[in-house]
């Protein structure tokens, strides 16, 4: 049971620390331009030097939800890994990791609505580039969401144990 909670704990940690890079990192979609490569992510546009990202009036409001869902599942998150640790010296058998898991799984509808949400309207959208296809961070914002939803599910079975 030790080791299997000692995965869970890394496991968890590695998504916190997934979910940081994929938000604040700005390689989300990426493309060819005159320019070179061009990557684009939540925050900036980056071809040389990185500027603000150019944002039509009509999908501001789709990117300020994508921001914050994915800042709200990084606190979801980290609350999550908090209670884990409080729960796992504090409450006794049948009670530990309920909140935990609910807790996760709030963190894992947080990340499949903003990347939802990038994937329907920024997908193939690079300012000033020809061909684009997606960066890394959008491939770790959807690994976060899968080892969200096990980590989530793991928590609620072990509360039983």
């Amino acid at each position: 049971m030790l080791v299997l909670l000692a995965g869970i704990f890394v496991v968890h940690i590695a998504t916190v620390i997934m979910l940081f890079v994929s938000t604040i990192a700005n390689v989300w979609m990426v493309g060819s331009s005159s320019f070179g490569t061009a990557s684009s992510g939540l925050w900036l546009l980056c071809n040389k030097t990185c500027e603000r990202l150019p944002v039509s009036s009509s999908d501001e409001a789709s990117l300020k939800a994508v921001q914050a869902f994915m800042i709200l599942s990084i606190i979801f998150s980290v609350i999550a890994l908090v209670m884990f640790i409080v729960q796992l010296f504090t409450l006794e058998k049948g009670k530990r990791f309920y909140i935990t898991g609910a807790i996760m799984l709030v963190c894992w509808m947080c990340i499949l609505i903003g990347v939802s949400i990038y994937t329907a309207r920024f997908t193939g959208k690079v300012p000033l580039s020809t061909s684009s296809h997606h960066g890394y961070c959008f491939i770790l914002a959807w690994i976060c969401f899968c080892f969200s939803f096990i980590i989530g599910i793991l928590y609620l079975v072990l509360r039983k144990k």
